[in-house]
C-alpha cells in the first residue's frame, strides 16, 4: 500500500537556560521578586487546571476545550449541537472562575470521521491509513482508535478482496489509535518519516486523508479535550483548523518528515473549513513500542 506525502522542511526547539555564579552575589529585591512571579505562575497553572477539569465534569458533549497557558486562559470550542443553555450550564459549572474561559462556536458537529469509502478498508467502514511502522523486522500501521473499534481486519479495497491484516490493539475513547499488522507480504508499506516530535502552536501542518485528499493548516492548541457528540471523550489530542471529512479518520498529520498525529475527528468539511482533531502519534508509539521509518 503505497502513500507519498508533500514535504514542508522545517523544524522548532525550546531552550531554556538558567545560570548562577559564585562570583557575583545575587541581588535581594530580584531574588523576592522572581519568587512571587514563580508562585504567581504556579497559582495559575493550578487555577486553569481547575477550570479545565471542571469543563469536563460539566458533561457538554459537542465541547472541545485546551489551557492557552501563555494567554492565562481556558479556550472552549463549541459545535453548532450545544445549546445556549447546555453552554450557561458549562459556564456556571466553572463558577468563580469563569472568567478564565475564552468560548467560541464552530458551525456542524465533533464526530469521529467515519465513513464507507476507499483506502483502508474493515467491516462496512472506510478509515485512512495514517503512518506505516516499524518493531523489528515487522511491519505494521497506525490508524484511529475508532477505526480499530470496529473492525478486526483490514483491506486494501472496498470488495474485501486483498487482506491487509488483523487490528493488534485498539484504543477509544481515552485515546485514540489503532495497530495494524501487515500480514499480506505483497504490498508495499513505504515509509518516509524521520521523527514523531511534539507539535507546538502556530506550527504549518499538512494533513491527508482517503477522502478529502491532502490540505494545509495550522496548529491552534495543544492538550485538547474534545466530547464527540455521542461517540466519547477524547483527551491530549491536537487541535488545528485544518479541514477534514468523514472517511479521512486515521490519517496522517504532519510537517516535512516529522510525524505528528493522527485524524480523530471534527467538524466541518474542505469546502467551508472547520476544526480537526489530532491524537499525538509519538502517544501511540510509546503504547505499541514501534517506530516510524
Amino acid at each position: 500500500m503505497r502513500r507519498t506525502a508533500a514535504r514542508i522542511p522545517g523544524t522548532t526547539a525550546l531552550l531554556a537556560l538558567l545560570t548562577a555564579t559564585a562570583l557575583t552575589a545575587p541581588c535581594p529585591g530580584a531574588a523576592a521578586a522572581t519568587a512571587t512571579a514563580l508562585t504567581r505562575t504556579a497559582a495559575g497553572a493550578e487555577r486553569l487546571a481547575v477550570v479545565s477539569e471542571a469543563v469536563l465534569n460539566a458533561e457538554v458533549d459537542g465541547t472541545a476545550w485546551y489551557v492557552d497557558r501563555v494567554g492565562g486562559r481556558v479556550v472552549v470550542t463549541a459545535d453548532s449541537t450545544v445549546s445556549p443553555a447546555a453552554l450557561a450550564e458549562l459556564v456556571r459549572a466553572v463558577g468563580p472562575d469563569a472568567p478564565a474561559l475564552t468560548v467560541q462556536r464552530v458551525p456542524g458537529r465533533f464526530t469521529p470521521l467515519l465513513a464507507a469509502g476507499d483506502a483502508v478498508y474493515g467491516g462496512r467502514y472506510r478509515c485512512s491509513l495514517g503512518f506505516n511502522v516499524a518493531d523489528g523486522g515487522a511491519h505494521y500501521f497506525l490508524t484511529a482508535g475508532h477505526c480499530g473499534n470496529v473492525a478486526a481486519t483490514w483491506y486494501a479495497d472496498g470488495a474485501h478482496r486483498t487482506a491487509i491484516g488483523p487490528t493488534l490493539a485498539s484504543t477509544f475513547p481515552g485515546h485514540d489509535y489503532a495497530l495494524v499488522r501487515y500480514d499480506n507480504e505483497a504490498l508495499d508499506h513505504p515509509g518516509g518519516f524521520t521523527s514523531a516530535p511534539d507539535a507546538y502552536v502556530g506550527e504549518a501542518v499538512t494533513r491527508t486523508g482517503s477522502t478529502s485528499g491532502t490540505h494545509t493548516g495550522t496548529v491552534t492548541g495543544l492538550d485538547a479535550t474534545v466530547r464527540y457528540t455521542g461517540g466519547g471523550t477524547v483527551r491530549g489530542l491536537i487541535q488545528t483548523d485544518v479541514c477534514a471529512e468523514p472517511g479521512d479518520s486515521g490519517g496522517p498529520l504532519y510537517e516535512g518528515d516529522k510525524a505528528l498525529g493522527l485524524t480523530s475527528g471534527g467538524s466541518g468539511d474542505c469546502t467551508t473549513g472547520g476544526t480537526t482533531f489530532f491524537q499525538p502519534v509519538n502517544a501511540a508509539l510509546a503504547a505499541y513500542d514501534v517506530s516510524v521509518y
